[in-house]
C-alpha cells in the first residue's frame, strides 16, 4: 500500500494540483478514482469522507484532507519540497493561492466545464466567464513578466496551484501564446522532473462518448 492515497479523477484540475506535486516530489503515492460524472462525490459514503462533496481528498497516516490549497500545504511540510522557505514567501504564497481558488482557476476551470461537460450553456454565459477568465490571466501573465516562477526563484506550491488547469487550452478555447509570460512559465512546469499530463497522471481518461458530443 502507498503512503499517500489521493482521490482523483482525470478531469479535475484541482486534483492535478496535489497529483503533479506528489509526481514531482517522487513521493510513495497512489490514484483512486471517483467516478465523479456517475455521481460518486453525491454518495453518503463519500460525504462521510468529505461532507462538502469535492476532490481531491488526500488520505496519509490515518488522516484525511481536502481542498487542494489545503493538501498542498500540507505536502509542503510532510514531504520537505516545494514549501515556502520564511514567513514572507509563506504570505506571498497564500496570496497567489487565494487568487488562484477564487479567480483563476475558479474562472478557468468553469469555462472550461461550460464549454466541454454542458450539453448547452448559454452563450452569454460564456461570454461572462471567459472575459472574467481573461482577466485572471492577465494578471498572471503581468507577474510573470521578468520571472521564472510566482513566488521566489525556484518552484513552489503556488505555481502547482496556479498550473491546475493551464495544460488544457484546447478544452478551455484559449491560445497560450496570447499570454507569453504565462506560456513560458507553463513549458517550465512541464520541463520539471517527473512531470505529466493530467490525463496521463490520473485516472479516468477518456470518458466514455469523448470527442463523439455525448459528453458534451
Amino acid at each position: 500500500m502507498a503512503e499517500y492515497t489521493l482521490h482523483c479523477f482525470a478531469q479535475s484540475g484541482n486534483a492535478y494540483k496535489p497529483a503533479l506535486m506528489l509526481a514531482l516530489s517522487g513521493a510513495d503515492w497512489e490514484p483512486r478514482f471517483v467516478d465523479f460524472f456517475k455521481g460518486a462525490t453525491k454518495t453518503p459514503e463519500y460525504r462521510a469522507l468529505n461532507v462538502m462533496g469535492e476532490v481531491p481528498l488526500l488520505e496519509h497516516r490515518g488522516r484525511i484532507w481536502s481542498q487542494s490549497g489545503v493538501i498542498l500545504d500540507y505536502l509542503a511540510e510532510a514531504l520537505g519540497s516545494y514549501g515556502p522557505q520564511d514567513n514572507d514567501e509563506r504570505r506571498e504564497s497564500l496570496r497567489w493561492m487565494l487568487f488562484d481558488n477564487h479567480k483563476f482557476t475558479s474562472y478557468t476551470a468553469t469555462l472550461r466545464y461550460l464549454r466541454n461537460f454542458v450539453p448547452t450553456t448559454d452563450p452569454a454565459v460564456l461570454t461572462a466567464f471567459r472575459a472574467r477568465a481573461e482577466t485572471a490571466w492577465k494578471v498572471l501573465d503581468a507577474h510573470l513578466a521578468g520571472r521564472q516562477w510566482v513566488v521566489g526563484h525556484r518552484p513552489t506550491i503556488a505555481d502547482f496551484s496556479l498550473a491546475g488547469y493551464v495544460f488544457w487550452p484546447e478544452e478551455i478555447g484559449v491560445d497560450w501564446n496570447d499570454y507569453p509570460n504565462l506560456r513560458d512559465w507553463s513549458q517550465r512546469i512541464a520541463g520539471l522532473p517527473g512531470w505529466q499530463h493530467p490525463y496521463q497522471l490520473m485516472p479516468g481518461h477518456p470518458l466514455a462518448g469523448w470527442g463523439t458530443g455525448e459528453n458534451k
